[in-house]
């Protein structure tokens, strides 16, 4: 595991998992075969190796006798299954009021279909492994709760570069069912979606994608990642640069309305 936080929950849950397991007079290969894994993986999670799935916590604790004792730690398992960076993003964004983003490499990851996510993590070098790729995908994949077309809060702004929309990542299929996905959330009453046209002369996004996090106190976070590097910042001059930058970057691209007809078109040539 990358961060200690993570590693705390699963030794917690190995250790509830092997006391139940003896108490009950089994062994290893015996739980195994119970619940329809290998004993490899009943000791791998029992020893914080391996994150154990919904449905392997669920037959555990039906074969134990466990009462829901260890069903119950599924949402813990869960959120320790994703990386400590998309923990920390996400607490952020549950607080924010308002989030913004400007993305002139790949969809914002709040808008991105799980296929997309996954062929982006996949193109990673060095490669991740798959079990990490997919632990990137179902992290990514829950920070969109947020954006929930039965409220009205928080307010969401994008802004995507119109290469973002071009650029076949994942092939053509991937890219039609993404483009799909933009036009649905486009139109949802509290996501403002703009692109900004390759043909426009002026580009205040030169330097690399950002976003702001509007939070309930007041308080307004950037974050803003590059290669290796990710940043959180809520230094006073570093928002106010962020801020008007963005503003500029929002007046430079196509409106909402004029946005969603040029990802219909760009759809259409997909």
């Amino acid at each position: 595991m990358e961060d200690e936080e993570s590693a705390a929950v699963l030794r917690a849950v190995g250790r509830q998992i092997k006391l139940w397991r003896e108490a009950a007079g089994l062994k290893q290969a015996e739980l195994g075969a119970a619940i329809g894994y290998g004993e490899e993986q009943v000791s791998a999670v029992e020893r914080a190796r391996r994150i154990p799935s919904p449905g392997f916590l669920d037959k555990a604790d039906e074969v134990l006798g466990a009462s829901g004792k260890i069903a119950a730690m599924k949402t813990d398992v869960a959120e320790a299954r994703y990386p400590k960076k998309v923990r920390d993003l996400k607490k952020l964004e549950d607080e924010a009021v308002e989030l913004s983003a400007y993305d002139n490499s790949v969809i914002d990851g709040l808008l991105q279909t799980e296929d997309y996510a996954r062929a982006v993590f996949g193109e990673r070098r060095p490669a991740f492994t798959e079990e990490e790729i997919e632990r990137r995908v179902a992290g990514r994949m829950a920070r969109q709760g947020l954006i929930d077309p039965t409220k009205a809060e928080p307010l969401f702004n994008f802004v995507q570069c119109e290469a973002t929309l071009r650029r076949p990542i994942g092939g053509r299929m991937v890219m039609r069912k993404q483009l799909e996905r933009l036009l649905e959330v486009g139109q949802l009453r509290n996501v403002d979606l703009q692109v900004l046209p390759l043909g426009r002369q002026h580009n205040s996004g030169l330097g690399g994608s950002f976003r702001l996090r509007k939070l309930r106190d007041g308080t307004t976070v950037a974050h803003a990642e590059v290669q290796l590097f990710s940043r959180v910042t809520v230094d006073v001059k570093e928002i106010q640069t962020l801020e008007m930058r963005y503003g500029i970057i929002r007046a430079q691209a196509l409106t909402p309305c004029e946005s969603l007809d040029l990802i219909k078109k760009v759809l259409g040539e997909t």
